[in-house]
């Protein structure tokens, strides 16, 4: 099962006109768990905070998250680096064409990036899981912060989250699976708490996403869906009549997820201040 291919294919119907890609990240946001857990985290470390910010996005991908943020405050300074330029430059003229002039994208590779005392908040989605080198980056992180700024990750957990094996390995019911280019099986609460530590951060949270609800949730708003595309394209055509019965389930289950604590999952979240 693939899903990059998949991702691709959406992404060109979604950028045929603005107000589908946006569509496209409201909808991402409903259906993908930890843009829940994300933006939980984001709002509460808002609070914490007033006036300008400075935000790295490191792994920006799509522009998902760079979208929620340069929406939810005028004042904050988003940038968003990724090493594909194709995405680089798709974000680009996207957010020109859209007018939100506070978010802007480059290329880099993080394991070289060098920048010191410039970011309030750095954000690292669904990346750490495919670089070697992590706690060179995580120490590039913590100098690239501000004193008192802070790293938001979403990675895998070592409970499964990591389809780093073969693709017919269905015991990895991973909730961010469907990856070919894992370099790890995830990182544990300890390991990543650790590294963390020894990259000069002066604390750390670190918790399980992805619980016994938000599994669920998972099958059934990108697992099944995923594995019906990848069967064949006839399902591309049954997909919104699927999400319809679907929808209203994954909100309850995603809601549940965020709501509580676990004593294990596929996710991690990791919060860790200069």
């Amino acid at each position: 099962m693939k899903y990059d291919p998949i991702k691709r294919k959406l992404g060109v119907v979604f950028n045929s006109a603005p107000f589908l890609r946006k569509l496209f990240y409201h909808l991402l946001d409903l259906l993908l768990l930890r843009s829940w857990h994300i933006r939980k985290e984001v709002k509460w470390w808002a609070k914490s905070v007033s006036g300008k910010q400075m935000i790295l996005d490191a792994g920006s991908g799509f522009g998902q998250y760079d979208y929620y943020l340069a929406s939810k405050n005028k004042d904050w300074t988003i940038k968003g680096v990724d090493v594909k330029q194709e995405q680089i430059d798709d974000c680009n003229q996207f957010f020109n064409k859209i007018g939100l002039t506070n978010a802007a994208f480059a290329e880099a590779d993080l394991t070289k990036i060098n920048e010191s005392d410039k970011y309030n908040l750095v954000l690292c989605v669904d990346v750490m899981e495919h670089i070697e080198e992590d706690e060179l980056v995580f120490k590039n992180f913590y100098k690239a912060l501000k004193p008192k700024g802070m790293l938001l990750v979403s990675t895998p957990s070592d409970q499964g989250g990591s389809d780093v094996h073969h693709d017919h390995d269905d015991h990895q019911d991973g909730a961010q699976g469907f990856i070919d280019e894992h370099v790890r099986d995830g990182y544990g609460i300890q390991d990543i708490t650790d590294k963390l530590k020894r990259a000069g951060f002066s604390r750390s949270e670190v918790y399980y996403q992805y619980g016994p609800p938000g599994k669920i949730g998972w099958k059934l708003s990108m697992k099944y869906p995923i594995m019906m595309l990848n069967t064949s394209a006839l399902f591309y055509i049954v997909l919104p009549f699927y999400y319809l019965v679907t929808f209203p389930f994954v909100l309850i289950l995603n809601a549940m997820d965020v709501a509580n604590s676990h004593k294990t999952g596929t996710g991690l979240v990791a919060k860790a201040w200069k």
